[in-house]
């Protein structure tokens, strides 16, 4: 845990962009934001990392903002929890991650409980994978004024009051190539699988 610092309870990272490969964080957490990582200006590397019961008001797993740009491959997000956006990632204010081969399973937040996106973040995510993530707004991902690209990406058995697969929102327009949503829940509300407000359709 970071007592020092309400940002990044595992790895903090201001301007820089470090390369970690098979690390594992666990149990962190963050009184703010970025409950594994946080990451401010920074494009960190990541391979075969694994994301594990962190915590943080936004960004359980890891939180990226103000123009931060990771690279994520076969990283893996089980059981973070957000008490806001993004149990798993945050994405925030011109962040645009890379994930190919990575794991969402079982992460939970208000909004996003796999993955959250905000303010002209789009994500770029091949081979991805959702599972049993739970949120009021999109459990599996939560796009608000933002449009990732999807590809070759799976939404399995995620529950939410809105948008059990994925929520989109003020002018999000997500791109989707040969993704598939499966078991997907809006409890009694809307968007089983995908749920759009004042956003232009998703292709």
């Amino acid at each position: 845990n970071n007592a020092a610092n309400t940002n990044g309870g595992g790895v903090y990272c201001a301007d820089s962009s470090p390369t970690l490969e098979n690390c594992t964080f666990t149990d962190n957490s963050a009184g703010d934001n970025g409950g594994g990582m946080y990451c401010n200006a920074s494009s960190p590397t990541l391979t075969n990392c694994i994301f594990t019961n962190n915590d943080a008001v936004d960004g359980g797993g890891i939180w990226c903002a103000w123009t931060s740009n990771p690279i994520l491959n076969g990283c893996t997000f089980t059981n973070n929890a957000a008490g806001r956006w993004g149990g798993g990632v945050y994405c925030y204010d011109n962040s645009s991650p890379t994930l190919e081969n990575c794991t969402f399973t079982e992460n939970t937040a208000n909004g996003g409980g796999g993955m959250y996106c905000q303010y002209s973040s789009s994500p770029t995510l091949d081979n991805c994978t959702f599972t049993d993530n739970t949120a009021t707004y999109g459990s599996g991902m939560n796009c608000w004024g933002a449009s990732p690209t999807l590809t070759n990406c799976t939404f399995t058995n995620n529950t939410a009051r809105y948008g059990g697969g994925m929520y989109c929102r003020y002018n999000s327009s997500p791109t989707l190539t040969s993704c598939t949503f499966t078991d997907n829940t809006a409890h009694d509300h809307d968007g089983g699988g995908m749920y759009c407000q004042y956003s232009s359709s998703p292709t």
